[in-house]
């Protein structure tokens, strides 16, 4: 970890959905940090609290149903105490965010030139015309062919990978010292997910930004990390450096990932998938919320939730069989047995 602070500090987060007849428990204490420079990945299925998470962290969440609790803070600022002036200003400069699909996040109605400029000039105070210049300027940066052509552009007369390098250049607007992306990959096909990835990652490095990437492919994992933290149930059960993590995980649901990804060498060969369903956030189990599914599973697992434990440099595991493992290690070692 850095010596200095790290430039997000999530602590004991916690979000709760109200909605008639039930509370759907999304997020039940997350513990994340992200320094500067550094790209943290997020990984796990859908509804294991990824994007949430996200959302949370810039305050995107429905504010009538959602009960966020905990501590989040960016640059050394609540953003949980954040009034809706300050938020409006943090929302864009501070952190931005690239989202799953981008036609639904450009106005239909408005070109895409048009919104970016909008964006400059609402945060930078600047006029239309410098706003005009930094939307061409960003368009550059990401790459997009004929840019000037490409800013008089409705979001509807770009293609998939277009429309994705231009909500890059939106996000970028204002120089965030945050960037949080959403599995910005997920609705483009192989190829293109390759160039969008190489160009955060470059981008990222160029700008020296800090970045969030929430995603479900241990591929893109990979590709792209720094550190890798991966989520199950709303809780964090395993973070630590991308290759520690990959090369050894501890957490069976980790090993259950890399278990059931697909490799060159399998052709004809069943998948070893993940047995059962995640689980309903209304209705969690009363200890880990993996146990029902897996094949460690003991008594302990059922009756409690397992705190986090260090299992390597970075590395750690909320896991009551990898903490078995490490106390044994540790009084092996405490014993002088060689």
């Amino acid at each position: 970890m850095n010596a200095e602070a790290p430039l997000v500090e999530i602590a004991d987060l916690t979000v709760r959905f109200r909605t008639p007849g039930r509370v759907v428990h999304a997020i039940n204490g997350v513990d994340l940090h992200l320094n500067r420079g550094e790209v943290l990945t997020i990984l796990g299925e859908s509804g294991s609290g990824k994007s949430v998470t996200m959302r949370a962290l810039m305050r995107l969440l429905p504010s009538r149903r959602t009960e966020i609790r905990g501590r989040v803070q960016v640059a050394g600022r609540s953003v949980l105490e954040m009034s809706q002036r300050q938020l409006s200003a943090f929302r864009g400069k501070v952190v931005s965010m690239i989202f799953q699909e981008p036609m639904l996040a450009f106005d239909p109605v408005f070109t895409v030139g048009d919104q970016i400029a909008e964006t400059v000039c609402r945060h930078e105070g600047v006029s239309r015309k410098a706003g005009l210049d930094r939307a061409l300027e960003l368009f550059q940066l990401v790459q997009i062919p004929s840019p000037e052509r490409r800013l008089k552009a409705y979001p509807h007369e770009m293609s998939g990978g277009m429309r994705q390098r231009a909500m890059i250049a939106l996000a970028l607007a204002c120089r965030p010292q945050v960037l949080l992306a959403d599995e910005p990959t997920t609705a483009l096909d192989a190829t293109v997910q390759i160039q969008i990835l190489l160009l955060l990652r470059r981008l990222q490095k160029e700008l020296g930004m800090s970045v969030i990437f929430v995603t479900h492919d241990m591929g893109v994992a990979v590709e792209i990390s720094d550190r890798i933290a991966v989520m199950y149930g709303g809780r964090v059960v395993e973070t630590g450096p991308v290759a520690e993590v990959i090369g050894n995980p501890r957490h069976p649901y980790t090993i259950g990932l890399m278990r059931s990804r697909a490799s060159g060498g399998m052709k004809g060969q069943r998948l070893d998938a993940i047995p059962g369903a995640p689980p309903d956030l209304s209705d969690l189990p009363q200890g880990c919320a993996f146990a029902p599914r897996c094949p460690q599973a003991g008594e302990v697992c059922g009756a409690s939730v397992p705190a986090s434990v260090a299992v390597g440099q970075g590395h750690a595991v909320s896991c009551f069989q990898a903490s078995a493992l490490v106390d044994r290690a540790d009084a092996h070692v405490g014993s002088g047995v060689p």
